[in-house]
């Protein structure tokens, strides 16, 4: 059996959304250099949908996969369905992650949640602060 489902395999060798969008609307940035996954999304937002969104990450390939994913997932969504996505949403779309690569998940789910925050706060518009927690990832705070 591979370590990785075919999915994965696909969205890291032909990862969809990959760049960067001139003036975006929202920004995220998320991850740990020390444990070397990096993801950074871009929203362009129309009225409450995401219009376009690309991502940049540096990491490993299931990192890479969970950013072309997350970023599908969101496409054409209003922002509030973009906000329900979950890391285990991304990874069953995925069709599952290693248990010790689940944390590419989070920070997927974190770099979504970053970018519309950014947006908020661009724009002053009032949002629920308890929607932006910042979680830990175990993984990332072990190479801290």
């Amino acid at each position: 059996m591979s370590l990785y489902s075919e999915k994965v395999m696909d969205h890291f060798k032909h990862p969809r959304n990959v760049g960067v969008i001139e003036n975006a609307d929202g920004v995220g940035e998320v991850g740990n250099a020390k444990c070397g996954d990096i993801m950074k999304i871009y929203l362009k937002i129309d009225g409450d949908i995401i219009s376009d969104v690309k991502f940049e990450t540096f990491g490993c390939g299931s990192a890479i996969a969970s950013s072309s994913m997350a970023t599908e997932l969101i496409k054409g969504k209003p922002l509030s369905e973009a906000l329900t996505l979950t890391n285990k949403a991304v990874a069953e779309a995925l069709d599952g992650l290693p248990a010790y690569k689940m944390h590419c998940s989070v920070l997927a789910e974190e770099a979504i949640k970053a970018a519309i925050k950014d947006y908020y706060e661009k724009n002053g518009i009032e949002y629920d602060r308890e929607l932006f927690k910042e979680s830990s990832c175990a993984h990332c705070e072990d190479h801290e």
